[in-house]
């Protein structure tokens, strides 16, 4: 019987991928599509992928895939053949990372999860069949040059913090499942206008763009393939690039430049900076944005507090870690929220 998921340590997995001298492209990609036995789903795909060594994070549902990976290059095509020969994934779209050195992932991880975005919609009535309308890059452009077209992020507000398009409206939460109802009420009284809403890769605009038509909104649309697909057509179509700072991407990059502004600050120093990090007080694990300066004053941590802590023997850093919820402290990072952890 085959193992469908992994037994060897995340530290051996990581130190493998940095000694692997085959460049690895790594790649997004979604479907919306009813899944009937999302369980055989997911083992059929883990065993399918594993054989092509690829790397990544994969959710599985009834409602769909959704999907990050790392492909080894000289795989890609075989991989790209393997995803086609699911009758409801032939000829997906597979979106490239913009900065593209494959060291995303180090190990293949495929979850089966009641829905592939957590959306927090439990109207029986929705139905994403009645979505919004794609608009290439090139249809963005031209619809944004109107003053009264309504662009909305659909993304959190650590990523928007630090890259996003002009004149994008913020949706100011911390999660999906809040943005959704908060976005239908904040643009309530443009229900007329056209409204593009966007995101990463395509899959939560999608689902936004058909919770906004079943709240009653008139003309939606939505950016296919979202920022990274966005960015690499309009370096390939030579057409103005509207998105200002950097993508952040939930993988180990942590962010993809798009252009050469930096439009946010260091969350200690107030200095321009756009780096997010994890804070290296292992019980703590806090996302905020740091400059170089911060990063060594402070060991990578996010308080005096937490370089004190990792300046102590290993054993007593156990000790203190012992009953601390750290994941609760992962991507949380909002406004609310991470400045008092700072002291600001």
């Amino acid at each position: 019987m085959s193992v469908l998921h992994n037994r060897v340590s995340q530290a051996e997995l990581k130190k493998r991928l940095y000694e692997e001298t085959e460049h690895r492209i790594t790649v997004s990609f979604y479907q919306y599509f009813f899944i009937e036995n999302p369980q055989s789903f997911r083992d059929d795909l883990y065993k399918g992928l594993d054989e092509l060594k690829v790397f990544g994070r994969i959710y599985v549902a009834s409602e769909g895939i959704n999907a990050q990976a790392s492909v080894p290059e000289s795989k890609f095509n075989a991989f790209k053949e393997f995803l086609y020969s699911y009758s409801a994934l032939d000829g997906i779209r597979i979106n490239i990372a913009v900065d593209n050195d494959g060291k995303s992932f180090w190990v293949l991880k495929v979850k089966v999860r009641e829905k592939i975005v957590a959306d927090g919609i439990t109207d029986t009535s929705f139905d994403m069949v009645n979505k919004g309308k794609y608009v290439n890059a090139q249809e963005f452009n031209e619809l944004t040059n109107d003053p009264e077209t309504v662009i909305v992020d659909m993304r959190n507000h650590y990523e928007y913090e630090v890259g996003h398009f002009e004149n994008a409206i913020e949706v100011p939460s911390d999660t999906f499942r809040e943005q959704l109802p908060m976005a239908a009420d904040m643009l309530d009284d443009k229900k007329d206008k056209n409204i593009i809403m966007y995101c990463t890769g395509g899959i939560r605009c999608e689902k936004a763009s058909a919770y906004m038509l079943h709240r009653g909104f008139k003309n939606v649309f939505h950016l296919e393939g979202g920022i990274i697909h966005y960015t690499n057509k309009i370096k390939e179509q030579q057409l103005p690039n509207k998105f200002h700072g950097k993508n952040f991407v939930f993988d180990d990059r942590l962010g993809e430049r798009i252009s050469d502004e930096i439009i946010s600050k260091c969350h200690q120093c107030g200095q321009l900076a756009d780096t997010h990090t994890n804070c290296k007080n292992e019980g703590c694990h806090l996302l905020f944005i740091q400059c170089s300066a911060c990063a060594e004053k402070y060991q990578g941590c996010c308080s005096d507090e937490c370089q004190q802590v990792i300046n102590l023997p290993e054993e007593e850093q156990k000790q203190l870690r012992k009953g601390i919820d750290k994941g609760r402290m992962v991507f949380n990072k909002s406004k609310q929220r991470l400045r008092p952890r700072l002291g600001e």
